[in-house]
């Protein structure tokens, strides 16, 4: 008994830094946003090549519910416990095609622009990202978007064991929402699908944080796509 009991706590605390992004602020988990593979174990995906990479689905289909949004809005994450590991904070959105819904719509091919990324200070060496320990996250839907129907992926990669290819670790989760008040004046640029996005031997990806010897961080992925 003593014995099973201090493997529960062992495993509980092997599992305590890891973490989910379940839900949008006011909505109730796993409602509007894709039930990942890592929904009761928290652990990340770690191979950019794979399909997992792209929403971390569980089982394939889409949410019961799509959230509102306003085009020019904030869109909430609500992370689960927090975001324990320091590395990058970055989001996508992906436009539904015709024919298509949020709820029914996998997400593939060339369709990603990156809508935001977090940039890391750095002291001594050492980088900081302004993320670590958030238990909530914020990002801004672009005015100049279309209305519609989208898929919006919040990721963020732990960079703490990421020395080596393969070491970076990705907390993923894919929202289906439903964008409205946009104007439509831009066209995303800058297209990426996941997988194809990253190699695990990106320099944002492949890094040791802890002695970067006074490098500017450079992030995976496309730039920030802005109006």
């Amino acid at each position: 008994m003593k014995a099973a009991t201090a493997f529960a706590l062992l495993v509980g605390a092997q599992a305590a830094p890891h973490y989910t992004f379940p839900n949008l602020a006011g909505t109730s988990a796993w409602s509007s946003v894709r039930q990942t593979a890592n929904f009761q174990s928290n652990g990340p995906v770690t191979d950019v090549n794979s399909e997992a990479i792209r929403c971390y689905e569980r089982a394939p289909g889409g949410a019961p519910d799509t959230t509102q949004v306003k085009a020019g809005g904030q869109i909430t994450w609500v992370a689960n416990p927090s975001i324990y590991h320091p590395g990058a904070l970055s989001a996508y959105m992906a436009k539904v095609p015709s024919g298509k819904t949020a709820a029914d719509w996998d997400g593939s091919g060339k369709v990603w622009f990156k809508v935001y990324q977090d940039m890391p200070t750095s002291s001594g060496g050492q980088y900081t990202w302004p993320s670590n320990g958030k238990a909530q996250v914020s990002f801004t839907v672009p005015q100049c978007l279309a209305e519609g129907d989208y898929l919006f992926r919040i990721e963020h990669v732990a960079l703490h064991s990421a020395s080596a290819a393969g070491g970076a670790q990705f907390y993923i989760s894919c929202a289906q929402i439903h964008v409205s008040g946009g104007s439509g004046s831009a066209q995303p640029k800058d297209l990426v699908s996941f997988p194809g996005a990253y190699k695990a031997t990106d320099p944002g990806l492949m890094i040791n944080i802890y002695n970067n010897g006074g490098k500017a961080y450079q992030p995976a992925g496309p730039s920030v796509f802005t109006c």
